[in-house]
């Protein structure tokens, strides 16, 4: 599984929500390759990832891709995350 967590730099916030994410897959069990990207790389990477991590503003950006694009409001909140990756992991 490939996950893609987005920001509009790619630097800063993404990595931080990569990290997030990695942390919480790893609690879940789950074996996915997760990627931190900015907005304008992430259209690409997204066509052929599962799941696409960003915020709010930045989401209809990505625009129509194939992945599931989920909403992160709190990129520090493990909780959060954990809620809305479970919510989208295939059974």
């Amino acid at each position: 599984m490939k996950i893609v967590a987005v920001c509009g730099m790619g630097i800063g916030t993404s990595v931080l929500l990569k990290m997030n994410a990695e942390k919480v897959l790893r609690t879940l069990g789950v074996d996915a390759e997760v990627e931190a990207a900015d907005i304008g790389v992430a259209r690409g990477m997204s066509r052929d990832a599962q799941i696409v991590l960003t915020s709010e503003e930045l989401a209809p950006e990505i625009g129509d891709v194939p992945a599931e694009v989920i909403i992160i409001d709190n990129f520090f909140d493990l909780e959060e995350i954990t809620t809305k990756l479970k919510a989208a992991l295939p059974e």
